[in-house]
């Protein structure tokens, strides 16, 4: 096992590698010079070089990518700005702020989201899979299986105004969604994300619904699962023992992708309910031509999609024990 998660860190460390290349490079593809953005509108030749200096754009391509490498393990000097300790991200082209300390203040939000959606959307999805399973060709199982399908026909931005429309504005149910600490006001904190929860919870439900629904009822059908209930096992002993413990591999597999994606930063979710997350900040780091604050994003975005599957290989072995790896 060790030896499997030491290789893992090891790819996925050249996998960052290769995407913050791939992202330096294509930012120079846009035709926008960040120079001049930073510098403003009555801004003289002389005054337009110095910025460039100051915000390290003043060497060729490779010179500034091996620069903002480096200082990711050893920390780095931006003439204008000061030094910045490892790991160093740089400063932000738009607000002259640390990258890593703008990125840490926009984290806590998007955390919030992604594990409070998270816990809705697994419940929900794997109770209603699991029911559906239990009672196949009932009306129960059409009921989950039709709101399955409806629910991935649908999209974020859609089910969000419509929500809060209704919900917030009309019957004053709920909320408007807002970000508290939750070491200020638990209260506030759950009420001010809760719609947003819900509707990422009807989007994601969906996935859940049928995969735990399909695999259950595969596992149900196993010859071991059949052969436990003839020694006289309970059915309750048998489903969550044996076809349950069979089945979580694919669920697990979907939800480390799901997780990771959610805490890189949910876009459209963000951006629909006007929030200030990883997501929000993604939006206007490319609006602005924001390279420090663009390659920060990007990295936090692949390190949580890259880390959650490493930690399914991982837990994959634990569950099954048929796995085994190499």
């Amino acid at each position: 096992m060790l030896r499997f998660l030491v290789r893992r860190v090891i790819g996925a460390l050249v996998i960052l590698l290769i995407i913050s290349a791939v992202t330096f490079w294509l930012f120079y593809a846009i035709p926008r010079d960040p120079a001049i953005m930073s510098c403003g509108k009555n801004c003289s030749p002389d005054m337009l070089e110095k910025v460039r200096h100051n915000l390290g754009i003043d060497h060729p391509i490779p010179v500034q990518y091996w620069d903002w490498l480096k200082g990711l393990f050893v920390g780095r000097n931006y003439p204008g700005f000061g030094n910045c300790d490892a790991p160093c991200l740089g400063y932000s082209f738009a607000n002259r702020e640390p990258v890593l300390g703008t990125i840490l203040d926009r984290l806590p939000l998007t955390l919030s989201l992604a594990f409070g959606a998270a816990i809705v959307f697994l419940i929900i999805g794997i109770g209603a899979g699991m029911i559906a399973s239990l009672k196949q060709g009932k009306w129960q199982d059409k009921l989950a299986s039709s709101a399955s399908l409806l629910g991935s026909s649908l999209q974020i931005y859609f089910v969000g105004y419509i929500a809060m429309y209704f919900l917030v504005s009309k019957l004053g149910l709920l909320s408007q969604p807002s970000y508290t600490p939750i070491t200020e006001d638990p209260a506030a904190w759950v009420s001010g994300l809760l719609l947003p929860w819900l509707v990422l919870a009807i989007i994601f439900t969906a996935n859940y619904t049928r995969m735990s629904r399909s695999q259950l009822v595969e596992q149900l059908s196993e010859d071991y699962v059949r052969t436990a209930r003839a020694k006289g096992l309970s059915g309750a002993n048998v489903f969550f023992r044996f076809a349950w413990r069979g089945a979580m591999g694919p669920i697990v597999t979907i939800f480390g992708v799901d997780l990771g994606v959610l805490i890189g930063g949910a876009i459209i979710t963000e951006t629909t309910f006007s929030m200030q997350g990883i997501g929000r900040l993604a939006v206007e780091s490319v609006d602005k031509s924001d390279l420090p604050m663009l390659l920060g994003v990007t990295l936090l975005s692949a390190g949580a999609i890259v880390f959650f599957n490493i930690i399914v290989d991982a837990v994959y072995a634990l569950i099954d024990p048929r796995i085994r790896l190499a």
